[in-house]
């Protein structure tokens, strides 16, 4: 990797939290589950009988809260999730005039972090939108939200599963840097309860619905009394089969259910476990020392919100015996995995307290695999 510095006095100077009001917890999860995992044996019992399917096995909530830490996560709705007969939120469509859903828990995302940040729609010049999922391919959502706040500039959708915000914060870190725009919009709405089969126990439990945004700018332009000054990104991508989503248009042309087995979200946990977490324990200690300090003088990390036992476990090895839920926080015990969204989550809830000079470091990792990084200091306008 070639050495490149970055340009000082870039802050992140505001971010916005959008939760959806709706929720579900682990019970109640379970309970519709277990009843579709009743209903599916008993229609298909000749067939287990016969070994020719796999029985459904029975969930707990007990199971998810020590697979993954979490307890309960959000959803834009809860109408069909819990039904066992369908096993999927209900969704209206809309007309194409109307504001996506996607667009609208971007919006909302997006008032909130310009409103902390003290900024209007004509102070912003590009709109950037990362999700791991995008509700459609064209017209970009960015430039529906782009157009829904009034902004005059440009705006366009990045994909990368679960760094797509970091990797988003980082392409507006390099505009500001390039002086291709003086503030950058970057939002990250995760819709993604559509994407998940609640009929699988291994996976029915993971993703929660979210939105968050944050603004991107010049230190000199900045209107709050205290922001945090980008020091260094860092981006490192490895492809890997081990977390997937094959759902797309060339279903159609292969003739096959596009929602079919295989099509939408699955992984394997435990590969997954064994080979990201050094990946991002190594990425993260190399780009704090690069900046300058050492791992265990970071004041706070905004992990990657996907299962606690990662986060422990490269909280553990980035500060050893001093690593908690203070300097590390969780928040997937209530969000649940929000895709790329968790460690701005938790970069937005757990930041406010920190004092100027104090450091932090924001990390993602996730399918690809990919991990995104941006090391943070607290700074006084």
């Amino acid at each position: 990797m070639s050495e490149y510095k970055l340009p000082r006095g870039i802050v992140i100077s505001g971010t916005g939290l959008w939760t959806p009001p709706e929720a579900i917890s682990n019970e109640e999860l379970v309970e519709a589950y277990n009843a579709h995992a009743e209903l599916y044996n008993r229609e298909h019992a000749a067939e287990i009988e016969a070994g020719e399917l796999a029985a459904k096995p029975p969930s707990s909530a007990d199971f998810i809260e020590k697979a993954s830490g979490i307890r309960s996560r959000y959803v834009v709705t809860r109408e069909g999730i819990l039904d066992p007969e369908r096993m999927r939120p209900y969704l209206p469509e809309r007309d194409d005039d109307e504001l996506c859903l996607q667009a609208e828990m971007g919006v909302k995302a997006a008032k909130l972090a310009l409103e902390k940040a003290g900024k209007k729609p004509e102070d912003i010049d590009m709109v950037i939108v990362g999700a791991s999922y995008l509700q459609r391919a064209y017209p970009a959502i960015a430039i529906e939200i782009q157009d829904a706040l009034g902004i005059d500039g440009f705006a366009f959708d990045m994909e990368v599963a679960c760094s797509s915000a970091t990797f988003s914060l980082q392409r507006a870190v390099d505009a500001v840097s390039a002086g291709s725009a003086r503030a950058v919009l970057v939002v990250n709405p995760e819709l993604a309860s559509p994407q998940i089969d609640y009929t699988d126990r291994d996976s029915h439990f993971i993703f929660g619905d979210v939105a968050v945004a944050s603004v991107v700018e010049r230190r000199e332009s900045c209107a709050v009394d205290t922001a945090w000054e980008v020091l260094g990104t860092r981006a490192k991508t490895v492809f890997s089969n081990n977390i997937r989503s094959n759902f797309g248009y060339t279903a159609r042309a292969a003739d096959v259910d596009p929602f079919g087995p295989g099509k939408l979200f699955r992984q394997n946990g435990r590969k997954v476990f064994k080979e990201v977490c050094p990946m991002a324990a190594e990425h993260i200690e190399a780009h704090v020392r690069e900046a300058g300090s050492e791992p265990g003088e970071v004041r706070r990390y905004w992990l990657h919100q996907a299962n606690i036992n990662m986060n422990n476990l490269i909280a553990k090895k980035l500060m050893g015996d001093d690593a908690d839920t203070e300097r590390a926080p969780i928040v997937l015990d209530r969000y649940a995995n929000t895709g790329c969204a968790g460690s701005v989550i938790a970069f937005n809830l757990y930041s406010d307290d920190l004092q100027p000079g104090d450091r932090g470091v924001i990390c993602s990792f996730g399918a690809g695999y990919s991990i995104g990084s941006l090391v943070l200091e607290k700074v006084a306008i």
